[in-house]
């Protein structure tokens, strides 16, 4: 089965503490999660504040179905990142063969 993984880098230019890019990366993840059926981990350290890197993950029989999901999950968190006052600097999408 092809795997798709997406890499999100985000720019959080208001956060002065580690609690304010907590609050931007859960709140996130949370509702990709809830949106969507996929996995989702940071994938930095968090030690710098005002940037985040997330990485996503489905999984489907189907790559054309898997292209279009990463297409709508990117577009999704672009909405959210810019709701939340973040900004996604950018994204890469690949589909994994089997």
């Amino acid at each position: 089965m092809p795997i798709g993984r997406l890499t999100l880098e985000i720019a959080i230019p208001y956060a002065q503490s580690l609690k304010d890019r907590r609050q931007v990366v859960r709140s996130i993840k949370d509702k990709l999660r809830h949106g969507f059926n996929l996995s989702i981990a940071e994938l930095d350290e968090g030690q710098v504040w005002n940037r985040a890197i997330l990485g996503i993950v489905c999984i489907s029989s189907s790559s054309s179905y898997l292209t279009g999901q990463l297409e709508q999950i990117d577009a999704a968190a672009h909405r959210m990142l810019t709701t939340l006052g973040a900004e996604m600097t950018d994204s890469f999408a690949e589909i994994l063969p089997e």
